[in-house]
């Protein structure tokens, strides 16, 4: 008969169906309270009077007489149906599980069952827990206040749709009346199970009592110390009550309170339960039902009694524990959780250093994490609830991040050494316990058939096992056994059992200890989570984000805020398959929850780190020479008498005086930002990387994310750019301060493992571009603006001079002061500085806007060359004719326009040309390997070959910085130019005239006072003799879009220039002659500057003896000072 009643069995389903159950209520609680949540049938303002009449006539609602209230029902009856299935299914399903749970009791009390946790603790915590479970879904069930109203409705659209009313509605509508006052009805219910729960519950009294001690005795008996008796430390940790030590607190006062709640008559007939009762309440104020869901224990115990005869003694209990909790058990679990904390960190060290020591002493470690969970429940639940006190401190704690991250610290190192455990504890079954069993059996004088094939599977069980099957990787699962187990204690605790286990307890502790020993060896994640997971914290995330933010402002706590962030990935873990729907509401509170940790400790260790860095930078730009001046003065002065300084004038210190201590005691910003960064790199080293969700979480990547967004932006500010007063910081000033951050950067790889190298690689790539990752400017597009608008512009109206021999741009003395020197930022170690920092991609962003500049300057040539089309044609026609020439010459327009605008593309060219000559040589001191073959390539292509090579391999030498022959970057951009309107024949004429153009109006150039020419700068002070580099660039570049040949076009117009220049020269007393022979050196950079024209060339049209002249003459002008 006991074998037939399968007790085992149903209360291992209806605890895991039971837990379902009151997850699925409690969403429904949620869901309908919440409005972003809430059904929309219930917000719908047409079902209101439905809503209002079904709850005021529930569950007896009229359907046909009362049908113009139910009108909106009957309207959208099948979207109401299928709306409310779901919820009225779930009510379904409470009624089955209290069927199944009244059966069960039933049976149990017929049947008499002895219950002991420290007997038989499987079979009694699973009866206490279904009880628990019933009266939490009881509960829960009653504090949901639309349920009439979603049961109503879909009775109604029910009947309305089928014709009659759904067959469960009167069971359903009679539940719910029953539990309006839920713990009056229950009390009822449990009456007749009183002597069963009542006999369960005082067998904690030698449990519970012993773990509800103060700190202060904890720390008298040195608990969950293996250094308090060294002797000792290799023995097994072992009782005769295993699971009862690492048992939750938090359980067992949920057995007892709600447990003598619903049988209460003990309370006045038996001194152990009312001592029991009264230690649980004196506890706390709040339980957990289940999630956020809590009961106010004081409170609903008073109601509860109040309106019972014989209970006014335990109402004065009810009050006198209210108080007792209310001054007293804040402080309690405050020094509680301070013992934790030294007690959990000498363990963890202590087995971190011996993990053998996991095998012997894992109890330890489960009783340390049951321990510090416990705290941490209490103080959530009471923290959201926390009552009106003088000491509100005690139920705030700022170093709550040491307890959880020592608890995920003991919980890695048991996954860690998993196989440590395995080992131990496999020998243990084998050589130690399977003995035991079987002697404890052997001593056994009644033993019926049933038992004794039990008890023989489990000795056979245990003596096959072999630490080779650990060596192997086998798998264990010791599931039956354990379940076997349980089927025993039940067999075994029933009232007349021809084998009771009250009277053979020796055999109940063995099988306890091996129990304890089965789930060491297969189940030790499952038992990590039932003695440490804190799922509870995603559902108070107002009090987990207090928790952190009060961690993160201690100094000492910032080595563990890295636990907050671990923690969520216990949250999946409280799922539940009977409640799909809020996995993927958990999912996204727990990713939010931990994506905004990491991002906080991510900001607070980026802000450290830079502002180390940022101090590293301001010392090293003492260093700069450009601070070195002052010194230079006060050497060349040392000699004389000190000036005694100004009164209030504080004297100025030398790079280097930070480092001079008197004391060392006394702590800088410096070393406090250190310290600082130490401590926070330090929560790093919990876990690489760890799951939620599915997600993986690798914490090292917020913190490289944060330093990259934050880089950035220093970077970009370092550069100082003013778009109102176009100020910009000097390129080599920015590398300086950039080399200087990179180099603090890296000093980050000795506290923590990241990838600095790819970090400083990530940001100053995205600086090569004109937009960062988010969107940003960058360097890249300050430095092209500033170059653009700035400099070149005033280069284009001469207030800036290209200066071919220092290969810069010099500003132009003038009465006003410069905004900046021109020079300063455009010489070679400055456009070094600017290749380096954003190297050829930059460069080539720089180059597509100049070359944008250049091709509207050339739209503009075109107009000026169409205006004049007629008298240009006939111009190269005659232009051996000077008399014609001269004629032709008075009629054309607009020549200073285009030689101006020449002059600015010879400028614009000519700065190119100066940053892909630093580039190159930036290339050069980075990567000559790949250079070599670059101009290698570069050499060994030929104008004459296929252009479209020829191009190809311009363009690869040219992103390098290498010089070409035709610029490929000049040829796009004309190329680009071409429109449908225009045929290449007529394209090809404009070019052809743009050279005559040129060619005749270059005489006009000596009517400028500026065009002369200085041997200082090496050019002209006007800036003409950038057309040399204009001319052949575009003539090279037009003329191979149209497929010509440059040399031959070049010729000519090498000819028809000297033939108007020689014209120049023939009136020594015209004014136009007066900058002549500064004119006449610029015929000689033309062809000095092209690849496709000779010097031959120009002695074939333009006498030499003019040019050694024309030089003389520009020269005899110059001082030359020597020694």
């Amino acid at each position: 008969m006991d074998y037939q009643q399968k007790l085992a069995e149903k209360l291992t389903i209806l605890n895991e169906r039971g837990s379902g159950v009151l997850i699925r209520m409690n969403y429904i609680k949620k869901t309908c309270a919440d409005p972003k949540m809430r059904p929309p049938l219930l917000t719908d303002k047409g079902m209101e009077s439905a809503i209002k009449y079904i709850n005021k006539k529930f569950p007896n609602i009229d359907f046909r007489g009362n049908i113009q209230n139910l009108t909106s029902i009957q309207r959208q009856k099948s979207e109401v149906l299928a709306a409310t299935t779901s919820y009225y299914d779930s009510f379904l399903d409470v009624i089955e599980f209290r069927d199944h749970v009244y059966e069960l009791l039933n049976t149990i009390d017929a049947a008499q069952c002895f219950f002991d946790i420290a007997i038989n603790f499987d079979f009694t915590k699973n009866y206490l827990d279904l009880i628990i479970t019933y009266t939490s879904v009881i509960i829960t069930l009653s504090r949901i206040d639309d349920k009439k109203a979603l049961v109503g409705m879909f009775n109604c659209a029910h009947e309305m749709t089928n014709g009659s009313s759904d067959p469960s509605y009167p069971r359903l509508g009679q539940m719910f009346l029953e539990y309006e006052h839920p713990w009056k009805k229950l009390t009822e219910e449990f009456g007749p199970h009183t002597r069963s729960v009542t006999a369960a519950l005082l067998s904690l009294k030698m449990v519970y009592p012993r773990r509800n001690l103060p700190a202060e005795q904890w720390r008298s008996a040195q608990l969950l110390s293996l250094l308090s008796a060294p002797a000792a430390m290799l023995d097994p940790a072992c009782c005769d009550t295993m699971a009862c030590e690492y048992l939750s607190m938090e359980v067992m006062e949920r057995w007892i309170i709600i447990g003598f709640l619903l049988c209460h008559t003990s309370l006045n007939t038996n001194q152990a339960s009312q001592e029991l009762w009264k230690m649980a309440l004196r506890s706390g104020l709040n339980l957990t039902l289940t999630r956020d869901e809590i009961l106010n224990i004081h409170k609903v115990s008073e109601d509860l009694f109040d309106n019972m005869k014989g209970y006014s003694k335990r109402v004065a209990d009810i009050k006198e524990c209210r108080e007792h909790a209310i001054v007293h058990s804040g402080a309690m679990h405050r020094e509680r959780r301070h013992f934790l904390r030294g007690a959990m960190k000498e363990l963890f060290k202590v087995l971190e250093d011996e993990p053998g020591l996991l095998g012997p002493k894992a109890l330890f470690v489960f009783m340390a994490l049951s321990f510090s969970r416990d705290e941490v429940l209490w103080l959530v639940r009471h923290s959201e609830n926390m009552p009106k006190i003088k000491t509100p401190e005690d139920y705030v704690d700022n170093q709550m991040a040491e307890l959880l991250f020592h608890m995920e610290k003991l919980r890695g190192l048991m996954k860690k050494y998993n196989h440590v455990i395995q080992r131990y504890h496999v020998q243990y079954l084998a050589q130690f316990d399977a003995l035991v069993l079987n002697d404890t059996i052997q001593n056994m004088y009644v033993c019926p058939e049933e038992e004794s094939v039990l008890m023989s599977s489990f000795v056979s069980t245990l003596s096959a096992l072999s630490v080779k099957q650990v060596e192997n990787k086998e798998e264990f699962d010791f599931r039956a056994l354990r379940l076997d187990w349980l089927r025993l204690q039940a067999y075994t605790s029933v009232n007349k059992a021809p084998l009771s286990i009250k009277d053979y307890t020796d055999l109940a502790k063995v099988m306890n200890l091996i129990q304890f020993h089965t789930r060491m060896v297969d189940s030790l994640e499952e038992l990590l989570q039932e003695t440490s997971e804190v799922s509870i914290l995603s559902f108070y995330p107002r009090v987990f984000e207090k928790m952190f933010c009060q961690s993160s402002e201690e100094m000492t706590m910032k080595r563990y805020l890295m636990a907050f962030p671990s923690v969520c990935s216990h949250f999946s873990q409280c799922a539940h398959p009977l409640c799909p729907e809020e996995i993927e509401t958990l999912e996204k509170k727990s990713l939010r929850l931990c994506v905004t940790f990491l991002e906080q400790i991510a900001k607070l260790t980026s802000s450290v780190v830079l502002e180390i860095c940022a101090e590293q930078c301001n010392l090293n730009d003492q260093l700069q020479p450009k601070h070195c001046a002052e010194s230079i003065s006060a050497a060349r002065h040392r000699k004389q008498k000190k000036p005694v300084p100004k009164k209030g004038e504080v004297q100025k210190e030398k790079p280097g005086a930070e480092s001079l201590r008197k004391d060392r005691t006394v702590t800088t910003n410096v070393d406090k930002m250190h310290l600082m960064l130490t401590e926070l790199c330090s929560c790093y080293s919990l876990c690489s990387d760890f799951i939620v969700f599915d997600h993986i979480v690798i914490p090292a990547e917020f913190l490289i994310s944060h330093l990259e967004a934050r880089l950035s932006e220093i970077i970009v500010r370092m550069a100082n750019y003013n778009q109102t007063t176009h100020e910009i910081a000097r390129p080599s000033d920015l590398l300086a301060g950039l080399r200087a951050y990179t180099a603090s950067l890296h000093s980050l790889s000795s506290y923590i493992i990241v990838d600095v190298t790819r970090l400083v690689k990530n940001v100053l790539l995205q600086q090569t571009q004109p937009l960062d990752s988010r969107g940003g400017q960058t360097i890249t597009t300050l430095y092209t603006n500033w170059f653009l608008e700035s400099l070149l512009r005033q280069a284009s109206n001469a207030l800036i001079v290209h200066c071919p021999t220092m290969h810069c741009f010099v500003s132009q003395t003038l009465d006003s002061e410069p905004s900046f020197r021109a020079e300063e930022y455009s010489d070679i170690s400055e456009l070094q500085a600017l290749a380096e920092l954003i190297g050829p991609f930059g460069l080539k962003f720089l180059s597509e806007n100049l070359m944008w500049h250049i091709t509207s300057q050339v739209s503009e040539l075109k107009k000026l060359v169409i205006e004049n089309m007629d008298i240009l044609v006939q111009m190269k026609n005659n232009f051996d004719k000077p008399e014609e020439m001269t004629n032709l010459k008075k009629r054309l327009t607009g020549g200073e326009n285009m030689l101006k605008r020449m002059t600015i593309i010879g400028v614009i060219l000519s700065f190119r040309s100066m940053t892909q000559d630093c580039l190159k040589d930036i290339l050069l001191k980075h990567c000559p390997y790949l250079m070599g073959p670059l101009v290698c390539l570069r050499d060994f292509i030929s104008t004459e070959d296929d252009i479209k090579v020829t191009l190809s391999i311009f363009e690869l030498a040219s992103a390098a910085g290498l010089a070409c022959d035709i610029d490929p970057a000049l040829v796009t951009a004309i190329s680009n130019m071409h429109t449908d309107n225009t045929s290449i024949d007529e394209e090809y004429k404009l070019s052809c005239l743009l050279l005559v153009y040129i060619a005749v109006c270059l005489p006009t150039l000596a009517l400028d006072p500026n065009s002369f020419y200085s041997r200082q700068h090496g050019g002209h002070n006007n800036n003409i003799h950038c057309l040399a580099t204009a001319i052949n660039q575009m003539a090279a570049a037009m003329f191979t879009v149209q497929s010509r040949n440059i040399e031959q076009h070049l010729k000519e117009f090498l000819l028809m220039a000297s033939s108007t220049l020689l014209q120049l020269g023939q009136d020594v007393e015209r004014m136009d002659s007066k900058n002549r022979e500064s004119i006449y050196l610029l015929l000689h950079m033309i062809v000095e500057e092209s690849p496709f024209l000779t010097q031959d060339m120009l002695e074939s049209c333009f006498p030499y003896v003019l040019l050694r002249n024309a030089y003389r003459e520009v020269y005899k002008s110059f001082v030359v000072t020597l020694g």
